[in-house]
């Protein structure tokens, strides 16, 4: 009855995503379970043949025959994933779905993944197998039958399969692993459960139990949905988008993560192959603004509080900037290690878990910090004690901005005056001082004002080139940057400025292609990592941005248009795009649904006032 591994590894773009708001698995479209880590997020991952075929470990529930066709989709305004089996002997569906707890906000060790398997006509067989690999493989573990549970002994907390029927046979227990071959007719339905932590659910879920767990999973997304104000003309995409970002944040902490997943390649068979189950400074903040803008005030307050509690530890401390990034719960240990012996996504290697660039110095982080925190003081007020540590923070900006920092994109390759940083720091003294302004709190507000306009000179005269009529990367270079994009944003400068306007020309020559734009060209501004990458998808949607704020509208249309194209089947986006269309890249990745969200909204407005001038 065994069954080889897969010939191939699926595209990554080949998954949808489920969780419960403390982790989350992909399910691939060929009903296989190949990346869970548990109880959270940054924990060990329990399945991951995402990342090697044979040692990684995989649920996989899939219907037999040659004939087999299969589809996935969501059930609809839900996080509810069905992948439809169809044939000529019949048609089948797999339901996934994580239920979310009465009060998720309360961390837990047990994660509960529910498969329902439901004959819709006909008779098919369907074969499942469940290959737990514990700590990516690294902890050995057994296999039991236990009536209608097969458990899996770690040594540790373990996990179990529940589900199976006494009469039935499951094979493979030797081996550490369980197989059932299930044969189902027109209208059966059965409930499968793999359980972490199993103790805590006692005797295992009933179908009628799984049934009722799934209608309240499906009114927990759709009554969450209802909360968001957005009412134009790309709802659907949005509300997806929005869906990501939410079941990405940690809710015991507030905390989201970049991307669920670790060392999906930026090019395949490259190096560049990072761990990003981590919450960034820069990626939860750019966050805020996009949940606000469709009303989710809860999510973005609980991210602020989330960095106002990283701020308040480092103002503690006498030396030393933010780190650019934490564990979801505000710890910081991401040391960098290699999964020795995995072969890595299509032979991608090193396969890398912990993060090795938390602790550069980006500077830019500040800025965005600083406007989470400003637009969100409308709604929770920052209070004394936090104000005295922003200002302590503040402090050390004042003598720190102006030094040379790895930059936005994390490169490898030596530190340099990245214009980005500079532009972000300029960000962090504005807001600073309009918050102690409008509010009436002590602040040294002459020496605030005097370092952002030392930035603000220094953003317009050293960095900018005048023979490319752009802003540049850094002082001195000719090279352009995608993230310069976010100039007109943070209000730095008008989208009709001439500078600016000369600026888009020049990343529309230089980086941008069929509306897909890369971050950098490495060839001129060499990162020191070898290899390429794909186009970014965060900047081919702040592309669209920059275009609709300079009235370019129909551009800006049609390139969010073929935008939406290289979603995947669910509407879910990786980080990246490559020259054939394929996603690359940490899958979903939270920069990318956030950019489309906002883009959607800008280009919306501007639409609206186009056709109210046509009237």
């Amino acid at each position: 009855m065994m069954e080889t591994p897969r010939q191939e590894f699926p595209d990554i773009a080949e998954h949808g995503l489920i969780g419960d708001l403390q982790s989350v698995a992909l399910v691939c479209t060929d009903g296989t379970i190949d990346w869970f880590c548990a109880p959270r997020f940054d924990s060990p991952a329990v399945f991951a043949s995402l990342l090697d075929r044979e040692k990684g470990g995989f649920f996989r529930i899939h219907a037999l025959g040659d004939d087999v066709r299969v589809k996935q989709m969501y059930f609809p305004q839900t996080a509810v994933l069905i992948t439809r089996f169809m044939s000529a002997s019949g048609v089948g569906e797999v339901i996934d779905f994580m239920p979310v707890a009465d009060d998720p906000t309360v961390a837990t060790e047990e994660r509960r993944i529910l498969r329902g398997v439901r004959l819709v006509r006909g008779e098919l067989t369907f074969r499942l197998e469940c290959r737990p690999r514990f700590d990516f493989g690294r902890r050995p573990h057994t296999a039991s039958r236990a009536g209608g549970w097969v458990r899996f002994d770690d040594g540790l907390s373990g996990a179990a399969l529940s589900g199976v029927h006494d009469d039935e046979q499951v094979t493979e227990l030797d081996d550490g692993d369980a197989v059932l071959d299930v044969t189902m007719s027109a209208g059966d339905l059965r409930l499968f459960a793999f359980h972490t932590a199993p103790e805590a659910d006692g005797h295992g879920l009933t179908v009628d139990r799984g049934q009722e767990l799934f209608r309240q999973t499906v009114t927990f997304w759709r009554d969450w949905l209802s909360i968001g104000t957005y009412t134009g003309r790309w709802r659907e995409s949005v509300e997806r988008s929005a869906m990501v970002l939410k079941l990405l944040q940690y809710a015991p902490s507030g905390g989201l993560v970049a991307a669920p997943t670790a060392a999906l390649p930026e090019q395949l068979g490259g190096v560049r192959n990072w761990d990003y189950r981590y919450t960034w400074i820069r990626d939860g903040s750019f966050s805020v603004h996009s949940l606000l803008a469709l009303g989710y005030t809860e999510e973005a307050i609980a991210f602020s509080l989330w960095v106002a509690d990283r701020v308040a530890e480092q103002a503690g401390e006498a030396s030393g900037p933010l780190k650019i990034m934490y564990r979801i719960d505000g710890s910081s240990d991401l040391e960098e290690l290699e999964l020795d012996g995995f072969e890595g996504y299509a032979g991608s290697r090193p396969v890398n878990v912990g993060n090795g660039a938390a602790d550069q110095l980006q500077l830019d982080i500040y800025g965005e910090a600083l406007d989470a925190l400003f637009v969100t003081n409308q709604y929770r007020r920052i209070g004394h004690p936090g104000w005295s540590k922003l200002r302590a923070v503040l402090d050390w900006l004042v003598e720190n901005w102006d030094q040379p920092d790895e930059g936005v994109w994390e490169t490898r390759g030596g530190r340099k005056d990245f214009n980005y940083g500079r532009i972000m720091c300029w960000v962090a003294f504005d807001r600073a001082i309009t918050i102690a302004r409008e509010r009436g709190l002590p602040a040294p507000l002459d020496v605030w004002i005097q370092a952002r306009d030392a930035i603000y000179e220094q953003v317009f005269t050293r960095c900018w080139n005048a023979d490319r009529q752009a802003f540049v990367q850094y002082p001195g270079t000719d090279v352009v940057d995608a993230i310069t994009l976010l100039m007109p944003l943070v209000g730095m400068i008008s989208p009709h400025d001439p500078m600016w306007l000369s600026t888009l020309d020049a990343i529309g020559e230089e980086l941008v292609t069929d509306s897909l734009v890369y971050r950098y060209n490495p060839a001129a501004s060499p990162d020191g990592l070898p290899g390429e990458e794909g186009t970014f998808s965060l900047c081919s949607f702040f592309y669209v941005i920059a275009l609709a704020d300079a009235d370019r509208v129909e551009e800006a249309q049609y390139a969010f248009e073929k935008m939406l194209t290289y979603g995947n089947h669910v509407g879910l986006f990786a980080e990246e795009i490559d020259p054939a269309g394929r996603q690359l890249g940490n899958f979903p990745q939270a920069f990318t649904h956030l950019a489309l969200i906002r883009a959607a909204i800008v280009l919306d407005a501007a639409l609206t006032r186009q056709e109210s001038r046509g009237r």
